[in-house]
């Protein structure tokens, strides 16, 4: 029987609500990230959901991301340590570019997004999750600091941001629910902290946690 050459390295999936945290936690670590929201689909794509009842598109819809293309992505970075990147702009809902990612030798990254949960069944069957996170910190909390970031980064019009931010603030526990139902540990940023430390260790933690 032949085997297959060992996987070098490992990801931890970081997910939560958009504005719980994510970017600032990974930055925090020190470790290699990549940036999932850059697999939006572009402003044009047809297949893009919308906001029942709403013109708006529901850029917090699964089917507003390409999957497939960021696990392709995630297994090159665990396999080879470098992967090409889309670079996704938010303001204009269209991809500018794309670049090369290199990882080089690390044994462990982690790829953060508000949809990083719809992949950890797929990072598992293929060898390659070492923990997938769900950050939560209150529907209010969250909501604020969503929209100072996305004021200040000029993301979307505020009149979307506010209808965005106000619909994802009563949605939160339900969001967080639902990340946690596909397999990430909901916690707060200390204890994702912890658990990241434990994973570059080489102690990962890959079972979901009962509640």
């Amino acid at each position: 029987m032949g085997s297959h050459p060992p996987i070098p390295t490992r990801v931890v999936l970081l997910c939560g609500p958009s504005g719980s945290g994510k970017s600032l936690l990974s930055a925090r670590s020190g470790l290699p990230v990549l940036r999932l929201d850059d697999f939006y689909k572009e402003g044009t794509d047809p297949t893009l959901p919308q906001v029942a009842g709403s013109s708006d598109i529901d850029w917090d819809h699964p089917a507003s991301w390409d999957a497939d293309a960021a696990v392709a992505a995630i297994e090159d970075l665990c396999r080879t340590g470098r992967t090409d990147i889309p670079v996704y702009d938010i303001s204009l809902s269209a991809r500018t570019g794309a670049e090369t990612l290199d990882i080089g030798r690390t044994p462990l990254f982690i790829a953060e997004g508000v949809f990083a949960a719809e992949v950890v069944t797929r990072c598992r069957e293929l060898g390659l999750l070492a923990d997938a996170l769900c950050l939560s910190r209150g529907p209010v909390r969250t909501f604020r600091r969503r929209f100072v970031r996305d004021l200040r980064e000029g993301r979307k019009s505020v009149p979307f941001l506010l209808r965005r931010g106000w619909r994802l603030m009563r949605a939160e526990r339900s969001i967080v629910a639902r990340q946690t139902a596909l397999g990430a540990y909901a916690c707060d940023r200390d204890e994702a902290m912890g658990r990241l430390a434990a994973a570059a260790a080489g102690r990962c933690t890959t079972a979901r946690t009962a509640a």
